[in-house]
């Protein structure tokens, strides 16, 4: 049985960024990876590659950054960066992830604006979005290894999915009221004296 504990514990054990300038890379290399998608791409690099994060972690900041307005990965880097080296991480994850990245695309607008109309320039395109459709579905899936999506907590956001996909309600209406509805629920089980 501790054999089973200890092993489990290595396996959530966190180690952080040995600096700033490792940090700066990691999230620059996270950037350049992630055509249509960086998501899958961070959940690997910070889960199993650097062990920065626990899955649980992983899942929490996830959860968290997409409730805030802006890209869900540069939420995420502003707070893996904040956790480890407070606001000078937060904004050396944010340069990682957004200055080399940013002069690409001021490249790549001057070549689509140049070869756009091409049909093998438009066929690549399809592919790509493709490819990071699948990425993203495998990361969904991925994450529902984590505990914290297998409590009665996860009801809420299934219910928001179906809300938002199947029956076309707006985002920020049901966002509001699934955490809201999930914050009372909470509140009303810890004062019953209940394990949340």
């Amino acid at each position: 049985m501790s054999d089973t504990k200890d092993m489990h514990s290595k396996d959530t054990a966190t180690t952080p960024p040995r600096s700033l300038r490792e940090l700066y890379v990691a999230f620059t290399m996270l950037a350049l990876q992630g055509f249509g998608g960086v998501l899958p791409v961070a959940r690997h690099e910070l889960i199993e590659r650097r062990r920065w994060l626990s899955m649980d972690e992983f899942t929490d900041i996830l959860a968290r950054c997409q409730a805030l307005p802006g890209p869900n990965i540069v939420n995420v880097g502003v707070c893996v960066g904040a956790r480890w080296f407070g606001a000078r991480g937060s904004l050396v994850a944010l340069a990682g992830l957004l200055s080399v990245p940013f002069v690409l695309i001021l490249a790549l607008c001057y070549l689509y604006a140049s070869f756009g109309q091409a049909p093998a320039v438009s066929a690549a395109l399809r592919g790509v979005a493709a490819v990071a459709a699948g990425l993203i579905i495998g990361t969904a899936l991925r994450m529902t290894a984590s505990k914290r999506l297998r409590t009665w907590r996860a009801l809420f956001g299934i219910g928001a999915f179906v809300a938002v996909v199947f029956l076309r309600y707006s985002v920020v209406p049901v966002l509001l009221i699934a955490a809201g509805l999930s914050l009372a629920a909470s509140w009303l089980l810890r004062r019953g004296g209940r394990a949340a």
